[in-house]
């Protein structure tokens, strides 16, 4: 049975991580479908293309060359020859943003955005398929658009699963008797149209949970800069501990609330087929890492804590102040769908209800304003949300001190807060 290894950005973010790669396959690979995010801060550093040619502010090909430099400075690392082919193929792969940014957009920023930042992946796994090849791993190069197939939702398309099991069975083809690997980018797919799509921000992840699902793998092993899921992110807290066997269930639960270590969608898929999912670290391959299956006995108890940093409450209100009933809630959101925004928390009382969302600026101000159309709306930004599982009053004070709550939610298990610093 193939096996999914998924590395993010920080495992291929130099030429040295990229060899890393390589022996990781060479140590724990057989049959396997590798899944390779765009080459560190690259998805930032493409946003910002795209933010400059929206703009139209003269930019956009300055912020490319920085992508381009970035991107030479590792092939000329791990290919001295400079007439290796795989500079040819970075060459014409840049080619595709170059001719997007030809002319002014005529398209919605969504799909602009999806046809320029999905070229990261395409040019972190031509490099990483270039240097397997070149170190006696014989590698396939697929292009994920051939097999992820998609509607035309961009920045958070919906996967066609019929169409996508069919392309990846008919696609990844394994011969006995050889070690069969094969190489794609996450992230992306495409929709019928044969445009290019995303799966949304961080949805590598998903990316190798729809594989293994597709291909009915033995198992998914995310690689991570982190020895496994720990149970706070070390940018917030000095002191985390490693959860060394959760639930399916528990999983869900802590990156629906937003723990960044793994995609929200990618959960599903494997639980549908009890496919085991393995967090494991790249920097020391060996440790045994998290795994993530049905057991929900070891750790599905310890306090985990997660931050969503830069967040909007936006409350709505009648602008009559009658009761927010079960007709206008559907209608706000509806107005939600349509400008694609999601919900991270939700309150309502007799006459208002109140949100909290990611901050975006593309997004927030039309979605506030599309809003005020109809009602009285009010927001604050700048916020934070943090929220617990398996809270007790210790590490409520642990996370609420020198902090002013804004809104409070306690379940059987949760506690959420939206906060902003007193500082």
């Amino acid at each position: 049975m193939i096996k999914i290894f998924k590395f993010g950005g920080a495992s291929v973010k130099t030429a040295d991580a990229v060899r890393n790669v390589g022996n990781i396959i060479r140590s724990f690979g057989d049959d396997l479908m590798v899944v390779v995010s765009a080459m560190g801060k690259t998805t930032n550093a493409l946003e910002q293309v795209v933010e400059s040619y929206f703009n139209q502010d003269g930019t956009a090909e300055k912020h490319l060359q920085v992508v381009k430099d970035f991107h030479q400075e590792i092939l000329k690392n791990l290919f001295p020859d400079t007439n290796h082919p795989v500079y040819t193929d970075i060459h014409n792969t840049f080619v595709e943003i170059e001719w997007e940014i030809e002319d002014a957009p005529v398209r919605e920023y969504d799909y602009v955005y999806d046809q320029i930042v999905s070229v990261g992946e395409l040019l972190s796994t031509r490099i990483v398929s270039a240097f397997l090849n070149e170190s006696g791993l014989p590698t396939t190069w697929l292009d994920a658009r051939n097999i992820i197939q998609t509607d035309n939702t961009y920045r958070n398309a919906r996967i066609n699963w019929e169409a996508t099991e069919k392309a990846a069975q008919d696609n990844i083809r394994t011969e006995s008797g050889r070690q069969n690997i094969f190489l794609t980018q996450g992230f992306i797919g495409s929709s019928s149209e044969l445009f290019t799509t995303t799966l949304g921000r961080e949805g590598s992840d998903f990316s190798a949970g729809i594989l293994a699902y597709c291909l009915n793998a033995e198992s998914v092993t995310i690689w991570k800069d982190v020895p496994g899921m720990l149970n706070a992110d070390p940018k917030w807290f000095d002191e985390t501990e490693k959860l060394n066997n959760i639930s399916y269930h528990e999983a869900v639960e802590l990156a629906y609330y937003g723990a960044s270590v793994i995609h929200p969608k990618t959960i599903k898929p494997l639980h549908n087929k009890n496919i085991p999912l393995y967090v494991r670290s790249f920097v020391q391959p060996e440790a045994a890492g998290t795994t993530i299956n049905e057991n929900t006995a070891e750790d599905s108890l310890i306090p985990s804590f997660i931050f969503k940093m830069d967040q909007v409450l936006i409350s709505i209100s009648a602008k009559d102040y009658s009761f927010i009933m079960e007709d206008a809630l559907s209608h706000i959101f509806g107005i939600f769908s349509d400008f694609g925004v999601k919900i991270n928390l939700m309150q309502n009382s007799a006459i208002s209800f109140s949100v909290c969302v990611d901050y975006d600026k593309q997004k927030t101000p039309k979605l506030i304003e599309a809003l005020r159309q109809d009602y009285k709306v009010l927001y604050n930004e700048g916020l934070e949300l943090v929220t617990i599982r398996h809270y007790d009053d210790k590490t409520i004070q642990r996370v609420t001190t020198g902090k002013k709550i804004i809104v409070e939610q306690k379940s059987r298990n949760t506690a959420r807060f939206v906060m902003r610093d007193l500082a």
